[in-house]
C-alpha cells in the first residue's frame, strides 16, 4: 500500500488536488470506470507508455 500512494505522491495528484482525499479517490474510481469499458487496451497502453516515460524520466 506505501508504494501506491508513492505513486500517487509521484504523479503530483497530492499537491495538485490539495491534497483532497476524496478529489484522489475519485479520480481513481474514474480510471477503474475506464478499464471497465471496450476501450480497455488502448487505455492501457496509452498509461502503460506514460508511466514507463516518467520511470525513465526519474532515472535521469
Amino acid at each position: 500500500m506505501i508504494e501506491l500512494g508513492g505513486l500517487i505522491a509521484k504523479a503530483g495528484l497530492v499537491e495538485l488536488t490539495d491534497d483532497d482525499r476524496a478529489v484522489i479517490l475519485g479520480l481513481l474510481l474514474e480510471a477503474a470506470a475506464k478499464l471497465r469499458s471496450d476501450e480497455t487496451g488502448n487505455q492501457l497502453t496509452l498509461w502503460r507508455r506514460r508511466g514507463q516515460r516518467a520511470f525513465a524520466d526519474d532515472k535521469d
